[in-house]
């Protein structure tokens, strides 16, 4: 299985347990890797028949602007049901980033796999 990557993708958002994050947004770093076999789209030159990156940014951006979540785990977890729903992707690996959570750390975050990944990538 092949794998559609989307790294260091910017996004806004309310996210935070303290009531002082809850009146702000604050910026979350996503990087995503999706199986998807991209043999169809390259042998045609069509996006129709791959995952279309910038589609998936504008879903996320979307996603972000839409939820107010606590916890980077429920964002996480949340997209991730939505990405493989909507765009058929079974399996991604997904990585949320919060930078400047932790004053001492560059930045902070969770990464998760959901589905099933099959075939060598």
């Amino acid at each position: 299985m092949d794998l559609v990557l989307i790294e260091s993708l910017c996004v806004d958002t309310v996210i935070g347990v303290y009531d002082w994050e809850r009146t702000i947004t604050q910026r979350l770093v996503l990087d995503l890797a999706m199986a998807h076999d991209i043999c169809a789209a390259a042998a045609g030159d069509d996006v129709a028949l791959t995952l279309d990156y910038a589609a998936i940014s504008e879903h996320i951006d979307a996603f972000a602007n839409a939820h107010d979540f606590a916890l980077v785990e429920t964002f996480a977890e949340r997209l991730a049901d939505t990405l493989r729903e909507e765009f058929t992707i079974p399996w991604l690996r997904l990585t949320v980033r919060k930078p400047g959570a932790v004053p001492a750390a560059t930045t902070v975050g969770v990464q998760i796999e959901r589905g099933i990944r099959t075939g060598a990538a």
